[in-house]
């Protein structure tokens, strides 16, 4: 038997997944996924040992991690939460549901800080995706061609405020600025879908900018900001002029394809650190 420790995954829809599966296996791991049905790509975790589950049935899914011996987890890649009468959870999800309590109806912070709570006294220990990913969450300053200039970063700071502000509401991480004028704040359609609204919103003078933040609190290990090349696209069909983010608490998802699809579609790609958006910020107006 091998002597390797495995890394259980918890797969949601996307890309990021079987990416995390393959950067974990290279560090020396032995993996197993767990996709969760409606929502992981199963062509996309074949090459890797894995078992289809409901996302409810939560007695099945603890087995099958302990079955493959998996003293560690990660949860990643987007789940839409299902309704209640969709949901059909078997008796370990019922007990489970009763101990998330309040937080299954409320936003995803508290959600999924208790299901990382219950994980971990289920007795695993649970990771975060940048522990693994680490190339693609410490990117940090200009990435590729296109400079920042003093209005985005105006619009920059403007964004980072306001994301401060709605914080504590748990509402999303991203918001689109031009020109000191908010355009867009993500909610529960995410990052995406909030790019397409936009498209109709520009206003006169050089394009907005999107900055994805985390919410104060937020827990990375279950739910860290992402973006990759289709935001790229999207925010240039939203004719926005950059993206922002914050290094170290940032998936820049597939790092290389963004950075070429910023360089040819015109728009900059920026990570800084928590630190410098708040004297940024202070520089402009009120802190974050």
């Amino acid at each position: 038997m091998s002597d390797k420790r495995v890394l259980g995954i918890l797969a949601g829809g996307g890309p990021l997944p079987a990416r995390l599966a393959q950067a974990a296996f290279e560090q020396g791991w032995s993996v197993f996924i767990v996709g969760f049905e409606g929502f992981a790509d199963p062509t996309l975790i074949a090459p890797f040992p894995h078992k289809m589950l409901r996302l409810a049935a939560v007695k099945d899914i603890f087995s099958a991690l302990r079955e493959h011996g998996c003293s560690d987890v990660v949860l990643l890649g987007p789940v839409k939460r299902p309704a209640w009468r969709d949901l059909k959870p078997d008796s370990v999800g019922t007990r489970i549901l009763m101990r998330l309590g309040r937080a299954v109806f409320l936003g995803d912070d508290g959600l999924l800080a208790g299901i990382v709570k219950i994980l971990e006294e289920e007795g695993f220990r649970v990771r975060g995706a940048h522990e693994f990913l680490h190339q693609e969450t410490h990117a940090k300053g200009v990435l590729g061609k296109v400079s920042v200039d003093q209005q985005a970063l105006c619009d920059i700071a403007r964004a980072a405020q306001v994301l401060s502000v709605i914080s504590s509401l748990d509402i999303g991480q991203g918001c689109v600025v031009q020109n000191g004028v908010v355009l867009a704040l993500e909610a529960l359609e995410g990052t995406d879908v909030m790019l397409q609204r936009c498209q109709p919103l520009k206003q006169d003078g050089p394009g907005g900018v999107l900055l994805k933040m985390p919410k104060s609190g937020q827990e990375l290990r279950a739910d860290m900001p992402a973006i990759g090349p289709e935001t790229v696209r999207l925010a240039r069909q939203a004719s926005l002029r950059g993206i922002a983010f914050v290094s170290g608490m940032t998936l820049v998802i597939n790092q290389i394809e963004c950075i070429a699809e910023a360089d040819q579609l015109g728009l900059f790609l920026y990570g800084m650190t928590l630190d410098e958006l708040n004297r940024l910020s202070e520089k402009v107006g009120k802190s974050v």
